[in-house]
């Protein structure tokens, strides 16, 4: 801790388990399921439906997928990376900077790198929420966040936050480098596979109520980026990085992942992707996760894992995952620049 930092910068992930065990795991899924920016249902329901049927079903199985990621000596990749990200953030923007690291859910928690922020008296925080695309459920979340805790301070210094940076021009290039590790020629095809959100979360950021988006979005989202439309910034990003690459748009797809429960969710699904990619013969994909600029559980496990065994089961040979931005120079010197605004 700089003594003579003024400007203060919260970096903030989703979250980690502290430990791969199922109560660990338990604790985490019920602060992320029932955050109603999240699971949007009423608290009633919400209630019932997290800590009566999801978090027990889901706590053990969880757990089991965390401990084939969880490295004996880093711990969860995610806050490894996360953890690296701050620390090479610190170097690059010296002693006049305090940057605090924080996960929306479990440690280390806002509320605790905030109270160090506090005793600091700064002049400034700046809030970067670490997912590029905004969407009420990510950065939506980090910012009531914030504000519900700094409600209660005596003072304040001037805050700001970053909304999304989805098509910031050297974090796609950064992206593109890490997909030109790979002889792209040689792959059938590209995803840009995306965490998924239920279809009644696109409408909701519609103040009037009048949005109504289907299950796979309106045509112009997937052409033009609109400011608080999160699957029209995954397409944003997508196109990108795909620019960049050279990839033409018959040559890759967006698709979304992770879905809970059975309401709709944004389409199309990755799992249903994988059977088309599969139906005309494709052999071997290149998959890319932009909305994670950290590897972890969706990245490691859920596409290099599930989805790779099942797109063999459907007689595909070969799926491969473009590493995340991690703690690559080019993506801290992103992060330097959001945090100078």
């Amino acid at each position: 801790m700089s003594k003579s930092a003024t400007k203060g910068i919260l970096l903030v992930q989703l979250g980690t388990p502290d430990n791969p065990t199922t109560a660990d795991v338990r604790r985490y899924l019920t602060e992320f399921l029932m955050d109603p920016r999240v699971m949007d249902i009423p608290y009633l329901g919400r209630t019932l439906l997290v800590k009566g049927v999801i978090v027990p079903k889901r706590s053990p199985l969880s757990a089991a997928t965390y401990r084939t990621i969880w490295d004996n000596e880093t711990g969860s990749p995610l806050l490894y990376y996360s953890e690296l990200q701050r620390d090479l953030l610190q170097r690059e923007l010296g002693e006049e900077y305090h940057v605090e690291l924080a996960m929306r859910y479990q440690n280390p928690s806002i509320a605790s790198a905030l109270q160090k922020m506090e005793a600091m008296m700064l002049e400034s925080i700046r809030v970067v929420p670490l997912f590029p695309q905004y969407a009420s459920a990510t950065t939506g979340s980090v910012i009531d966040k914030v504000m519900e805790i700094m409600r209660s301070w005596q003072y304040f210094p001037q805050v700001t936050f970053v909304n999304s940076y989805c098509d910031d021009e050297e974090m796609c290039e950064t992206f593109a480098d890490h997909g030109r590790q790979y002889p792209i020629e040689e792959y059938d095809h590209v995803l840009f596979s995306y965490h998924g959100l239920p279809v009644r979360q696109l409408g909701k950021v519609d103040p009037t109520g009048t949005l109504k988006c289907p299950d796979s979005g309106c045509e112009s989202c997937k052409e033009t980026k609109k400011t608080y439309c999160y699957l029209s910034q995954c397409y944003a990003t997508s196109r990108a990085i795909a620019a960049k690459m050279g990839i033409t748009k018959e040559r890759y797809s967006v698709c979304f992942q992770s879905r809970l429960g059975k309401t709709p969710w944004i389409q199309p699904y990755t799992s249903d992707t994988l059977h088309q990619m599969a139906d005309r013969g494709f052999k071997k994909l290149l998959v890319f996760s932009p909305a994670f600029v950290a590897d972890c559980i969706e990245t490691l496990d859920e596409i290099r894992v599930e989805y790779a065994n099942e797109f063999k089961a459907l007689g595909g040979e070969e799926i491969t995952m473009v590493e995340s931005l991690n703690d690559d120079p080019k993506w801290i010197n992103v992060l330097k620049r959001l945090a100078q605004g």
